[in-house]
């Protein structure tokens, strides 16, 4: 076996222990090191031995690290750090903030570029693989429309915007597509849906001692690109309710291209997840993405990318010869 892709993991929440356990099941690559904000010593990995670092350190592993899999929330967290990680190493991120995404492409792309590094961003399943699927289901269908329906299920993003509240010590959010709002589609009527029509969403926050529970509900409610466009309600539980009921992260969803190619005949082109564990799944892509990310860079394409420059070969641990004898 060539020698393996080093791979560095920034973040330790949810979608860092995803991928440490993605990487447990691809062979071609190595976990160098975990790097985090809090005490290092403060963090147990699920593999015994792999070291842990202060994220303020990480510029002293420039040579130990091919890959780094940025694994911090789109909110906060990765505005910040992606541009400067692209700075020093070839990355991998699941920004998911899609009204900002171009802007934040071109702040990552003209980091990696003045450092001749790859950086895949908003990598994941949406955006990622669904971004993908739109893709095709346009290009295939030009006469049709495109619908993408997510849950039911628990959104990081979201959730991670809901516990940056003011007030809020816990919380999740949970996407509910509209099942009369699916049927529609599949019938391949291709209605006209609005935003609104297609989704809501419901959240169980846990307030922080002394905080006002109208504030913060309408703090959420009113957030622009997660709550603002949709009919979302609020439930505020314990932190006991919030664990026994709502503790467990699945996800999944629809993308649906409805169109015709001739005045006879209507065309439906469906794909599907059903995740039990949205981060895991989420991790899962990312490590494959990171193959790509080392491959990309060792071909001089530097810059940053998307879901869209990536060859689909460029993901699988088999070769281009492997690929055409088993799967074409």
């Amino acid at each position: 076996m060539s020698t393996q892709i080093r791979i560095g993991i920034a973040g330790y929440g949810n979608l860092g222990r995803g991928v440490e356990a993605a990487l447990a099941k691809n062979p071609d690559m190595q976990l160098v090191g975990i790097f985090t904000r809090r005490a290092p010593q403060s963090l147990t990995p699920a593999t015994a031995g792999t070291p842990v670092h202060a994220l303020a350190d990480i510029g002293q592993f420039k040579d130990k690290i091919d890959v780094l899999i940025l694994c911090g929330g789109s909110k906060d967290d990765l505005p910040q750090q992606g541009p400067l990680l692209a700075a020093q190493f070839n990355t991998v991120d699941s920004f998911d903030t899609h009204a900002a995404i171009p802007e934040y492409f071109a702040a990552v792309d003209a980091q990696a570029l003045a450092a001749k590094k790859t950086a895949l961003i908003s990598i994941g399943w949406d955006p990622g693989m669904f971004s993908i699927n739109r893709l095709y289901g346009e290009a295939v269908l030009p006469a049709g429309e495109t619908y993408t329906f997510w849950g039911k299920g628990v959104s990081q993003g979201h959730s991670d915007a809901i516990r940056r509240v003011p007030g809020v010590k816990a919380g999740v959010q949970y996407t509910l597509p509209s099942p009369a709002a699916i049927e529609a589609v599949r019938s391949g009527s291709c209605p006209s849906l609005t935003t609104r029509q297609k989704h809501t969403r419901e959240c169980f926050v846990v307030l922080a001692e002394g905080a006002d529970a109208k504030a913060v509900e309408a703090a959420i409610v009113t957030m622009p690109n997660y709550f603002s466009d949709y009919d979302t309600t609020v439930n505020f539980v314990s932190e006991e309710v919030l664990q026994k009921e709502h503790g467990k992260m699945p996800h999944g969803g629809f993308v649906i291209r409805s169109g015709s190619t001739s005045a006879e005949h209507k065309q439906v082109v469906e794909y599907s997840l059903k995740l039990d564990s949205n981060p895991e799944f989420t991790a899962s892509v990312l490590v494959a993405y990171a193959r790509a990310a080392f491959r990309l860079n060792q071909q001089g394409q530097i810059g940053a990318k998307t879901a869209f420059d990536v060859a689909p070969g460029l993901l699988s641990i088999k070769s281009a010869a492997e690929l055409r004898k088993e799967l074409l």
